[in-house]
């Protein structure tokens, strides 16, 4: 278990600096099945066999992305899921979308 799910995500209204390449290599091994996607997003495909063991993991993201005040992108069709992380407000990453990955590999 990665220790970013001990972690609360911080909202951001801007002001805090996006990550550096530097700081996304220490952070990215902690989520290995996300991609970082030249250097802005997160990104992770789920796949399921049918709709609505699908739709149930959308749900389920949803909850934690309420709980933590921190919500991604979700594009779902029947049997997959995608989910795009990134700290809007700064368009780019900060750590509290590693740490909403790092949650969301717990229910996957």
């Amino acid at each position: 278990m990665s220790d970013l799910t001990h972690k609360k995500c911080i909202p951001c209204s801007g002001g805090v600096p996006r990550l550096n390449q530097a700081e996304i290599a220490k952070l990215q091994p902690e989520v290995p099945a996300w991609q970082v996607v030249e250097g802005h997003h997160l990104s992770r495909g789920f796949r399921f066999p049918n709709f609505l063991q699908a739709l149930a993991f959308v749900n389920k993201v949803g909850e934690v992305a309420e709980k933590e005040g921190h919500h991604p992108n979700i594009y779902f069709t029947y049997g997959q899921a995608r989910i795009d992380i990134w700290t809007h407000s700064i368009d780019g990453l900060t750590e509290s979308d590693f740490i909403l990955a790092a949650k969301i590999d717990q229910i996957s």
